[in-house]
């Protein structure tokens, strides 16, 4: 974490805290909303002090990150141009000159100014639809909807706002019938889906939006930073120490429902066995005999806090079970959870022939964050939750089990703790640079471009796993686990494979939790927190990660290389750029000539393999419609076209299931299965030298064998 580090700084951050006491009382309007209150107001002063000061750029807000700020902000409420009138937007635009003084005062009105407006048109709209569904709709005339934001301009006046709502109904009709939904019950469902939407607008509360606003403005800077309100501030911690007080149950939104979208094994909920995955929560109620206090058409947040709790309390959830039976009363007591699936987990398989004949032992481990218990830390915990702990408990057992290799995937992982991912690199090397980091000098005033390096290394001469080592990404891998594959691609350490390369995240984030910088003394009071971005990060060879990422050494067949979901896909991205690199020692254990064999060996592979040979047709088909903008409201053509997109849609469940994490177990899919092919042929080819591989063009790709004649994969040690 970054330091306040000049003087008049803490000056003016103290002013604020005598401030923040003269709090005034508030106000509520209809839509729920309290007038902006004093909290509000020192939260906004003191972000507007501390971004120039902190970030990255060290630079303030002026009127070009006004115009940006303002953006972000209707983009937010507005995304596709659908509610707001030009004349609204051509309003606001006129007060950006002002936003950086309003900012630097802590008046933050002019986002009630936006927000309520956007209500007003939210309900002119709504009235709209609900006329629109009212009238017959005729699926056999050619026209096209847009929706792509870039290609529209919002509205000019209501009736053209009402035509462009009739396109939309229209294809939300299609949508629904793709489900098998249509007529009466389908014109329900969309009834019922907008009416829920609107009234979860209306709800939105003054913490809600001014986490909006500020953020809008902080993401001006680049994508990273955030202000986090004090409930988002709660849930990023729970993340990161991978524990939390409650049933065990991910909770989800739909059509005014909160749905049970996944149960946490061994969780509270899951060991009561009467809930179940898509049954829908209708009631909850405090305690054994507490009534039952109707959630439906609910905020998810607030039914969150409801249903989450100290453990050992009892909560009753009032259930419509998935499968349309009565509805249910459940009484499920509280307990700690540990989130075990965001845990790193491991297991181990079989590949590839030794020259011995017998089969090569390859541990895999599933790393879907660099997570660390940080109260646990700063508290002295003892035995507190970490990355490096649990993946080195999980590479002691791979070494138990005499694995030959190491698989690590971070396909899914989206970073986490940069400490982490420099200790879990030392469990591959002696010792040596991880990551370099610059930032800005200290001792410079703020708009000087004076930066500073600093390298940090891992100094722990132990090496937990010192045999061949592959690590499997996906442009989702990002942040820390970026620091992690870049540095074991520059050592020479250990194989990239996977899409064309990671996501491209090269910056460094320091939570800074507002209340503390405010108060020195004293329970802090809960104000949230700024997420800002402080340092770009560097390899130890000196190339940064940002946008780039690390390039895989062997390339698989993946439909993620193409999708516009990289760093460089991002508003206001910072760029790509390089530092000097440092000296260490390498391992040389990638050498171009094993690399050039193993890729074409997995060719080979690939194009016998019909999973990717599907891969590859998914992938143009992709290609084809990516930048489609138009899509079609004849319903003849739209289900013609629709049948194309299907493969599309198979792969992006098949990619959020993975994102998803659901389960304890790593799967052996077709895609894992190329890789633990790969990885045998990469350590056959240390042992044996590539002149003595197979010639990768003989390769046959052998059918599996039956289950009853392989034995079962060995799981790693317990966490």
């Amino acid at each position: 974490m970054s330091h306040f580090n000049t003087r008049n700084l803490l000056s003016v951050i103290s002013s604020l805290a005598v401030v923040f006491f003269c709090a005034v009382s508030a106000s509520y309007g209809e839509d729920g909303l309290r007038d902006p209150n004093a909290t509000d107001k020192q939260i906004a002063r003191i972000i507007d002090i501390l971004m120039p000061h902190e970030h990255l750029s060290q630079k303030k807000i002026d009127v070009e990150y006004s115009e940006r700020w303002l953006d972000n902000f209707i983009k937010t409420l507005d995304y596709q141009k659908a509610y707001f009138l030009k004349s609204d937007i051509d309003a606001f635009k006129r007060q950006v000159p002002n936003m950086p003084e309003w900012l630097s005062k802590g008046d933050i009105r002019f986002a009630y100014v936006i927000f309520k407006t956007y209500l007003i048109r939210l309900d002119e709209r709504m009235a709209q639809v609900q006329e629109l569904l009212k009238q017959p709709i005729d699926f056999t005339v050619d026209e096209t909807i847009c929706l792509d934001r870039d290609k529209l301009d919002y509205p000019k006046t209501s009736a053209e706002a009402m035509e462009r709502w009739r396109k939309r109904v229209k294809y939300d009709l299609l949508i629904l019938k793709v489900d098998d939904k249509e007529g009466q019950e389908a014109i329900d469902k969309l009834s019922r889906r907008y009416k829920s939407f609107q009234k979860r607008m209306h709800q939105t509360d003054s913490n809600e939006l001014l986490e909006m606003y500020l953020t809008a403005m902080t993401t001006s800077f680049d994508p990273h930073t955030t202000y986090m309100s004090a409930s988002a501030l709660e849930n990023f911690e729970i993340n990161m120490r991978l524990e939390l007080e409650g049933i065990g149950a991910t909770l989800g939104s739909e059509d005014g429902y909160t749905i049970i979208k996944h149960l946490v094994p061994g969780g509270a909920a899951e060991k009561e066995g009467s809930l179940k995955v898509e049954d829908k929560i209708i009631g909850v109620g405090q305690g054994a005999d507490g009534p039952f206090e109707d959630v439906v058409d609910m905020k998810l947040d607030d039914v969150v806090k409801k249903v989450r709790g100290k453990a050992n309390t009892v909560v009753r959830l009032e259930v419509l079970p998935a499968d349309g039976g009565k509805t249910k009363d459940i009484k499920i007591t509280r307990a700690k959870i540990e989130l075990k699936d965001s845990a790193a987990k491991g297991k181990v398989f079989e590949a590839g022939t030794k020259p011995d004949g017998t089969p090569y032992k390859i541990g895999v481990i599933d790393l879907p964050s660099f997570y660390a218990d940080m109260s646990g830390m700063r508290n002295g915990k003892a035995e507190y939750r970490s990355t490096t702990r649990d993946m080195k408990r999980i590479l002691e057992d791979f070494n138990a089990q005499g694995c030959d290799a190491c698989i690590v995937d971070l396909r899914a992982n989206g970073g986490g703790s940069l400490p982490e991912s420099i200790n879990t690199t030392g469990l591959f090397i002696k010792t040596g640079p991880v990551v370099q980091v610059k930032g800005p000098s200290r001792t410079k005033s703020v708009g000087e471009n004076n930066f500073k390096i600093e390298c940090y290394s891992d100094h722990d001469s132990d090496v937990t796993w010192d045999k061949p080592l592959v690590v499997l990404i996906s442009k989702f891998s990002a942040s820390a686990s970026e620091i992690f594959a870049g540095a074991i691609q520059d050592y020479g350490r250990g194989l990239i494979v996977g899409d064309h390369s990671t996501h491209g995240k090269g910056t460094v984030q320091s939570l800074l939790p507002l209340g503390e910088a405010l108060f020195s003394f004293g329970a802090a009071p809960k104000m949230g927190a700024l997420k800002v971005t402080i340092q770009q990060f560097y390899r130890p060879d000196g190339d940064s990660t940002q946008n780039r990422g690390v390039l895989a050494d062997v390339e698989l067949p993946s439909i993620t290389t193409h999708m516009d979901v990289g760093e460089s896909d991002l508003d206001y991205a910072l760029a790509f750029d390089q530092v000097p690199a440092q000296v260490y020692q390498k391992f040389n254990l990638v050498s171009p000539a094993v690399v050039k064999y193993l890729k074409q060996a997995s060719a080979v592979r690939c194009a016998q393999s019909e999973d990717f040979q599907k891969t590859k047709r998914k992938i143009e088909c992709y290609l084809k419609n990516k930048d489609k903008s138009n899509i079609t409201l004849n319903e003849k053509k739209f289900f013609e076209e629709r049948a194309e997109l299907i493969p599309e849609e198979e792969e992006k469940k098949q990619l959020e299931d993975t994102i998803k994490q659901d389960g304890t177990d790593i799967e052996e899919t077709p895609y894992l299965r190329e890789a633990l092919d790969i990885t045998a042929d990469y350590v056959k080819a240390l042992q044996v030298g590539v002149a003595n591989m197979p010639n990768p063009a003989t390769i046959k790709v052998q059918p599996a064998p039956e289950k009853s004649n392989v034995p079962a994969p060995q799981p790693a040690a317990a966490l």
